[in-house]
């Protein structure tokens, strides 16, 4: 799947700020998207996207404390989506998603409309990083 992904353009950058240690937030990032990732597969969504893997993502890079990297791909996109983490000088840590993505096809410019055009996207990988952030708080 890495290699399938591997030359997607820039979509987006977001990030937060969450205050705690880069460690816990790792530890949260993790549990977060496996959570997740447990989840989507079997849903409505990703099979009538037809996602691979059936969860719609899957790890394909990790650093330990600096960075995860999720790819996939479903009928109408190829996608990779990269957290970062970095310190903050007041102790905290600055988690971001940079997501690259590939839209082939006529259907491809459709659904990138729908969900890159109307903020879809963005609202849902803001959704993703607060997720982190209140996984971060019950760790």
């Amino acid at each position: 799947m890495r290699s399938m992904n591997a030359e997607l353009p820039h979509v987006d950058e977001h990030t937060i700020r969450i205050s705690a240690p880069r460690k816990q937030v790792w530890a949260a990032l993790n549990v977060y998207v496996e959570r997740s990732l447990a989840g989507a597969e079997g849903s409505l969504l990703t099979k009538v996207l037809g996602t691979e893997p059936r969860g719609g993502f899957e790890i394909s890079e990790a650093v330990p404390d600096e960075q995860l990297t999720l790819v996939g791909r479903h009928r109408f996109s190829r996608y990779r989506l990269v957290f970062g983490l970095a310190d903050t000088p007041d102790g905290s840590t600055e988690l971001s998603a940079t997501t690259y993505a590939a839209f082939p096809g006529v259907h491809g410019r459709v659904y990138r409309a729908l969900v890159i055009g109307t903020r879809l996207h963005v609202v849902a990988t803001n959704q993703l990083l607060r997720g982190v952030r209140r996984q971060t708080r019950l760790a």
